[in-house]
């Protein structure tokens, strides 16, 4: 794809952060050791304009982002060519454990997913998940967007 083409599909940053609300889930590929990507699918949200995502401190993913903090997101969408959609970010991953800190990421995502639950529901379920859980926050390093919408049906 020629850099004209490329400048065509790019999503401005206001589009990204819309797109970013729009989505459910989050791939995320962290190395393993063995050397092979890690993908998995988890449930996210962004606060102070950051992707935050939170899973069991004894996951195979906190394990790989100790050893390695390089990580690629993925947020994407639409089933046919002239209408895919998506972000890529390729940064760092910030572990979080103190228990105070995962509880507020943690709420963070199960009100995003998780809106129809009542407020002091949420508020005990990310106290209790904060124990045994690192929150994980992504320091982009490079963005990567495409909106095939923008190309009209044309290839």
């Amino acid at each position: 794809m020629s850099s004209n083409r490329r400048d065509l599909i790019r999503m401005t940053d206001e589009e990204m952060k819309l797109f970013i609300e729009e989505q459910k889930s989050l791939q995320v590929s962290c190395m393993g050791h063995d050397g092979w990507p890690h993908l998995t699918t988890l449930w996210f949200a962004v606060v102070d304009q950051r992707i935050v995502f939170e899973t069991y401190t004894r996951s195979q993913k906190i394990l790989n982002l100790q050893r390695n903090p390089n990580v690629t997101i993925l947020l994407e969408d639409g089933i046919v060519y002239e209408k895919l959609r998506g972000v890529m970010i390729k940064g760092k991953a910030v572990l979080e454990s103190k228990p105070e800190n995962v509880e507020k990421y943690a709420k963070a995502v199960m009100i995003r997913n998780q809106p129809e639950i009542g407020e002091e529901i949420l508020s005990e379920a990310a106290k209790q998940m904060s124990l045994k859980r690192t929150a994980v926050i992504i320091e982009p390093q490079e963005i990567i967007s495409w909106d095939h919408t923008k190309l009209g049906g044309t290839y």
